[in-house]
């Protein structure tokens, strides 16, 4: 810092040190008012440029990770689809399963056993309505053999495929040739008993896969969301104000401001005192 001399009046070099001390107070008491009026501790590149780069990256992790998290969502409602009308496939071989062995007993006759098989034909017909209409965004679940690829991470993704679940693919081909003049008794009931055991089968098995991929899909949601606040909680230290700090150095530099102004003031009429050396 210069040192001043009232004597030589033509610089007021006491007066330009206080005028510097009293810029830098401005330029704080604005950086700080600025942080407080946006809510942000870096509001341009020269406040914190590393940590504008760092909090960057944050950002876009943060989001990207928000929308795996919304991924794994819509990946689990497909699911859930597809689980709901291989449930209701699932009831309805169970209905037909109770039926043949009720036609399998002597103690009905042609008729009700006639009466039966035209139930069951029903059914099949329901069992291919179901995989043909069980669909999400336009795409057959049970209907076809499609492969759904969903982004679970960063970095990677998990596959699930589809497969056909019609009457026929699940081996009621017995069944499906059935008519409603068809006759199951104790001495055929095996071959429809069977191929009705195997599509339960079929379709257990179906229900698996989706029941663990759903459980997989949510420890991936608890995993993805504690990753994401953890990250914008990184991005909020290093982006955002804290407000009661920025307040209270902002009342600082107000102060300091303030004395400054008076200081420059008094520094100003200090050479004034040069006037008594003429009287």
């Amino acid at each position: 810092m210069a040192e001043g001399d009232i004597t030589r009046i033509r610089s007021n070099i006491q007066g330009l040190n206080i005028l510097n001390a009293l810029r830098s107070v401005n330029s704080g008491l604005t950086m700080h008012q600025l942080r407080l009026a946006t809510g942000k501790r870096i509001n341009s590149a020269g406040d914190d440029p590393a940590g504008l780069s760092m909090s960057a990256r944050l950002q876009g992790r943060s989001g990207a990770l928000r929308q795996i998290f919304d991924n794994l969502g819509e990946a689990k409602n497909i699911l859930s689809v597809a689980e709901g009308g291989l449930g209701k496939i699932n009831d309805v071989l169970v209905e037909m399963q109770a039926k043949i062995e009720k036609a399998a007993s002597d103690s009905i006759g042609t008729v009700e056993r006639q009466s039966i098989s035209q139930q069951i034909v029903a059914l099949t017909d329901e069992i291919d309505s179901i995989a043909q209409n069980t669909k999400f965004n336009g795409v057959s679940l049970l209907g076809s053999a499609t492969t759904f690829t969903f982004q679970t991470s960063e970095a990677a993704q998990t596959a699930y495929s589809t497969a056909k679940y019609g009457a026929t693919f699940i081996g009621l081909t017995s069944v499906d040739a059935l008519t409603a003049g068809s006759v199951i008794n104790s001495v055929n009931y095996l071959t429809y008993l069977n191929e009705v055991t195997e599509a339960l089968n079929t379709v257990s098995t179906g229900l698996t896969t989706i029941g663990s991929l759903q459980n997989r899909f949510t420890v991936k949601e608890d995993v993805i969301s504690i990753e994401q606040a953890n990250t914008e909680a990184a991005f909020n230290r290093i982006m955002n104000a804290d407000i009661a700090s920025e307040q209270l150095e902002a009342t600082k530099f107000q102060i300091l401001s303030q004395t400054a102004m008076a200081i420059l003031a008094q520094a100003n009429n200090n050479s004034s005192g040069v006037l008594t050396l003429f009287q």
